[in-house]
């Protein structure tokens, strides 16, 4: 009975639309308000009806459902060509995600890790100056995170590069900054703490008799420079003071100064069996870093180590050997007999780290940025890499044998994942890490960390050691793959090239474009890059392949600063979108130089005029196959309320037939946007995939997908319970980048600062 009284009710539904087409072509029609609320009153009655006979007997939704691996639009029905409506199939999903060990929880792998110490037990405590999550020092065992130590995060606080532990508390180096409270025993404006902050050993803050700090914990040692060592001998705690030349030393209980001594430019102290200091010297302009011994009264003793690098840490083993973590070219843990004058006898990784044999290969003795050395009491090794320009914690445990035991992974922060178009997406990368993807594993297990993209010590001038990208777009280039990068701000595109024949896995830099410089100073400020022009905007090309910046290799041109977005399409061109009317640059892919690097110039740039719909244009994306423009920004229908510099927009809009002179859009979609001025809700990105468009919000992180085609809603993805249903802000301009596979089915990637990692959704084609 039901089934026949919805057949009926379509054909009546059918039969009325064809007859509201005819009416639509009359004045009359458009005259009666009398009809309209006649009409409209019928079909409510009519579906109400059916609603009430059905809905009781209808328990099943139609669904399209889709995996995910790790988010209310309306559309304006007065300027766009399609309808006010939404596609009424459910979708479902799961969520994954990519390049943190952990996905979800506050106690996951910490963005860095700067300092380490290794307990007899095994238990490793942490430091580092800044943790999104704010887990700036951690408690790890047996590769878990059980522990945070706490309160380092906010209140203008933060970690630090120095952290030790005895048989009561845990000491770490941190930074107090000033909040206007000095009643609140905060520092003055102006004014910096640089402290030891004293705790239990589960992590919370141990205060002491004349503390500072508003609970009493913190021990000042400077207002001018960071604790850079720290170390315990039975009740006395010694303190690098680096720009005082001094080691400091404290009674541990009423963490009293009670003497201190000279020593140039201390670091990292370990003490040894006799009770005596083992201390970095850092290096010093032209002089060299060294390895010192003192006795604890502050006694200069003769052994030293000199023959070495870059020693970032420094520990003594179970057996009373000095371990040294060298993070010069070599990349290794060294080992050094120090009964007499010290003497090499091991080394632990190979050598030269994750450059050896295949450069950038990820292999379990690969090491890359050493950060922390240790060993426990039954001889297990503990090695944290933090790579180049703070790429993320990879902390290992191997056997006393060399065979690794466990790993834990931190590697994102602020970045997003694009798919290598030639693998199907089984390839993922981000600015500087290389993912192997098994999509038949479970959430959060799919991702192999495959390989780590930057040579610091080959190329040095890599912009990637000197700015912060966080946006990646992989490419296939007339069959052969190239890596582009922009940062938060659209201040530049960064491209890189491969040739695994030369340099394995490592992207090398082949070329980058960068906004106008104003008036008084360039636009990227400071020594780096050498040669570039004072005045104007600047395309840099590796013309000779040594991965520098040299006079020779620059086009420079002079154009309107505020860029809002790039773009690089599938043929290579690049596009870049202006905030203003004439605000679109294309620059047509001119050919592949000898060495391998793309060719651009300003000679063939094309200036194109930004439709008139808007009037602060914020992202581009244009395909060639379909010769499809999707543009995003404020449009004269719905401006911008203030500046919001670093959202996308108010509006989505799809142009056809771009290349052809069209500027009137298929479609217009009203994207999340708010306009009391609050600024709770608006769109920082987008990304167009197949048939679908994707865009995400910045402070709920949830996706909207539209139709292509048609530009109507078919779903909204939120982070499910596989990264416990949160997400962080979005901060980056393409925070969704999103890919479709061979099979239909697509990749959606969304950044997740917050926690450190970057959110995998899949659906279904």
């Amino acid at each position: 009975m039901i089934n026949k009284l919805l057949t009926e009710f379509f054909k009546l539904r059918h039969k009325l639309n064809q007859y509201i087409k005819k009416l639509s072509k009359t004045r009359y029609l458009h005259r009666s308000k009398t009809f309209n609320f006649l009409l409209s009153l019928t079909v409510g009655v009519l579906v109400t009806s059916i609603g009430i006979t059905t809905d009781w007997a209808t328990t099943k939704t139609s669904t399209l459902t889709y995996k995910t691996s790790w988010t209310n639009n309306s559309i304006d029905s007065t300027n766009l060509l399609v309808q006010n409506n939404t596609e009424t199939s459910k979708l479902t999903y799961k969520t994954s995600w990519i390049g943190n060990t952990i996905g979800s929880g506050n106690l996951r792998v910490q963005n860095n890790i700067e300092a380490m110490y290794v307990a007899p037990d095994g238990t490793i405590y942490t430091n580092s100056h800044w943790d999104e999550a704010g887990m700036e020092a951690g408690i790890y065992k047996d590769g878990k995170v059980i522990g945070a130590i706490g309160d380092t995060h906010g209140w203008s606080r933060g970690g630090g590069k120095a952290v030790t532990v005895n048989s009561k508390y845990i000491y770490i180096a941190m930074t107090q900054g000033s909040r206007g409270k000095t009643n609140e025993d905060y520092p003055p404006e102006g004014t910096t703490w640089h402290c030891v902050r004293r705790y239990d050993l589960s992590g919370k803050p141990a205060p002491f008799p004349n503390g500072r700090g508003w609970d009493k914990s913190m021990l000042i040692t400077s207002t001018k420079s960071e604790v850079t060592g720290l170390a315990t001998v039975e009740s006395e705690l010694y303190v690098s003071d680096f720009v005082a030349n001094r080691i400091r030393i404290y009674d541990t209980d009423r963490m009293k100064e009670v003497r201190s001594f000279t020593v140039a430019h201390p670091g990292a102290i370990t003490i040894d069996p006799q009770k005596n200091l083992w201390i970095i010297q850092s290096k010093n302009g032209s002089n060299p870093a060294k390895i010192l011994h003192y006795s604890q009264s502050g006694k200069q003793l003769s052994q030293q180590i000199a023959d070495i690098v870059e020693p970032t840490a420094i520990a003594i083993d179970h057996q009373g050997k000095l371990l040294v973590a060298e993070n010069g070219p070599r990349q290794q843990m060294l080992i050094y007999d120090i009964k007499d004058q010290p003497v090499q006898v091991g080394s632990f990784g190979s050598k030269g780290g994750i450059y050896a044999e295949v450069p950038g290969e990820v292999r379990d003795l690969k090491l890359y940025g050493l950060t922390g050395v240790g060993t426990d009491a039954s001889g297990n090794i503990y090695i944290n890499s933090d790579g180049f320009n703070k790429s993320g914690t990879d902390l290992r445990k191997f056997s006393p044998s060399g065979k690794l035991l466990w790993r834990s992974l931190g590697l994102i922060f602020v970045d997003n994942a694009d798919a290598d178009p030639k693998t199907d997406g089984v390839d993922l990368f981000t600015k500087q890490e290389h993912y192997l993807m098994d999509f038949s594993k479970p959430a959060g297990k799919q991702w192999t960390y495959k390989a780590y993209t930057l040579n610091a010590f080959k190329y040095s001038q890599d912009p990637r050691l000197h700015t912060s990208p966080d946006g990646t777009f992989v490419r296939r280039i007339q069959g052969k793959p190239f890596l582009f990068l922009t940062d938060m701000y659209s201040s530049f595109l960064q491209i890189y090239r491969f040739n695994p024949a030369t340099d394995g896995k490592v992207a090398i830099p082949a070329g980058m474009f960068v906004g106008t410089n104003s008036a008084d100073k360039p636009f990227l400020t400071g020594n780096w890059p050498p040669h570039q022009p004072e005045k104007g905007e600047w395309i840099w090309r590796d013309r000779n392949g040594n991965g520098k910046f040299e006079k020779n290799e620059y086009d420079t041109s002079k154009d309107y600063p505020y860029i809002g977005g790039w773009w690089v399409d599938s043929k290579g061109d690049v596009w870049k979108a202006l905030r203003t009317e004439d605000g679109i640059r294309h620059y047509p892919l001119q050919g592949i130089d000898p060495k391998g690097n793309p060719i651009y110039s300003y000679s063939s740039m094309e200036k194109q005029t930004t439709p008139k719909i808007f009037n602060d244009l914020r992202r581009i994306e244009y395909f060639p196959e379909t010769d499809s423009m999707y543009l995003s920004g404020f449009t004269v229908d719905h401006p911008a309320f203030g500046d919001d510099a670093g959202v996308a927009g108010s509006e989505i809009a799809r142009f056809d037939n771009w290349s052809k002179g069209n500027r009137t859009p298929r479609w217009r979609i009203v994207i999340p946007y708010d306009t009391t001025g609050k600024r709770e809700v608006s769109t920082a990105a987008i990304s167009v995939a197949g048939d679908r468009v994707f865009a995400v919000t910045v402070k709920t992180a949830e996706v909207y997908v539209y139709n292509a085609k048609t530009g109507t809603q078919v779903q909204q993805l939120k982070p499910g319970p596989e990264v416990g249903s949160e997400s962080g802000w979005i901060d980056i301009p393409y925070g969704v980048r999103a890919f479709r596979r061979s099979n239909g089915e697509y990749l959606v990637f969304v950044e997740e600062n917050w926690k450190g990692k970057v959110i995998m959704y899949r659906l279904a084609g």
